[in-house]
C-alpha cells in the first residue's frame, strides 16, 4: 500500500492536450483511503484534487484548476502508483477532461525529494 501524505510531485511527461508541465508542483495528502492535493505552477494558477484509494496501487481523483489564461477546467484521472529505480514514488496517470478542455491523455508525476 502506498502513502501519499505530505509528498510533493512534479511532472515528468504529459500528453499534448494536458496543461500540467514544467513548474507545476503537486502537494498530496492522504488519510486512509481519502486523498487530496493542491497544485500550482507553470500554466496552472491554482488547482485542487480530491480522490480515493481503489486498491493497493491504484487511486482515482477528480481535479479542477484555474489556468493563467483565466480558464476553469475539470477532469477525471485514474492513477497507478509505482516506484523509480532510485526509490521515488511515481504516479502513472490516465486522465480526461470533463469540463473546459477536450481530450484524454497520460502523464507521469515523480516524487520531488527535498533535502
Amino acid at each position: 500500500m502506498f502513502n501519499l501524505n505530505d509528498k510533493q510531485f512534479i511532472a515528468e511527461t504529459n500528453s499534448e492536450t494536458g496543461e500540467v508541465g514544467d513548474g507545476t508542483v503537486f502537494h498530496y495528502f492522504q488519510e486512509g483511503d481519502l486523498i487530496w492535493a493542491d497544485y500550482s505552477g507553470g500554466s496552472i494558477k491554482i488547482g485542487n484534487i480530491i480522490g480515493k484509494v481503489l486498491s493497493a496501487d491504484v487511486f482515482e481523483i477528480r481535479y479542477q484548476h484555474l489556468n493563467k489564461d483565466g480558464e476553469m477546467k475539470t477532469g477525471y484521472c485514474l492513477t497507478t502508483v509505482s516506484f523509480t529505480k532510485d526509490g521515488k514514488m511515481q504516479l502513472n496517470e490516465t486522465w480526461e477532461w470533463t469540463s473546459g478542455g477536450e481530450g484524454k491523455g497520460n502523464s507521469i508525476l515523480v516524487e520531488k525529494v527535498t533535502a
